[in-house]
């Protein structure tokens, strides 16, 4: 199965973890990561992702999340399908989501991921037959139904 974090996915377990909810994505997104090292899930990134990413201000925590990406990505959306990203997320941004959202999730349908993993509330409303949108805790409990 194909599955793509979005940068906020990624960036979970640095938020403040005195919140339980924060504190319990950062545990089934890490515990993801660990399935995809474990080659139980192949991994969709692109360049939206790393542009993203390369803008974070904490080196470490950039330098991290690029080290997993390039480690562990089995599909790459590259710049050369920037035209085909741009049509299909200005498709989606008619819906009312973000465009730097829009590219991501545009990003994770061309690469063929069937899940979209992320932590904003506002794109965990956008609905598509394309891709699944799904929080990392909200996947965690589908796959624990799954294997029951």
């Amino acid at each position: 199965m194909l599955i793509y974090l979005d940068n906020c996915c990624y960036n979970r377990p640095y938020d403040d973890q005195s919140q339980l909810r924060v504190s319990l994505e950062a545990q089934a997104k890490l515990h993801i990561q660990a399935l995809i090292r474990d080659k139980r899930f192949k991994l969709v990134t692109s360049y939206v992702l790393l542009y993203e990413n390369s803008r974070n201000p904490y080196e470490i925590r950039r330098n991290s999340i690029l080290t997993f990406i390039k480690e562990n990505s089995t599909i790459y959306v590259d710049i050369e399908k920037s035209a085909e990203v741009k049509v299909l997320a200005d498709e989606i941004t008619l819906t009312g989501i973000k465009a730097a959202d829009a590219h991501h999730v545009a990003g994770a349908i061309i690469g063929g991921a069937s899940y979209f993993l992320t932590t904003d509330n506002r794109l965990l409303k956008y609905r598509t037959d394309r891709i699944a949108l799904i929080n990392p805790l909200s996947f965690i409990y589908k796959l624990e139904a799954f294997n029951d």
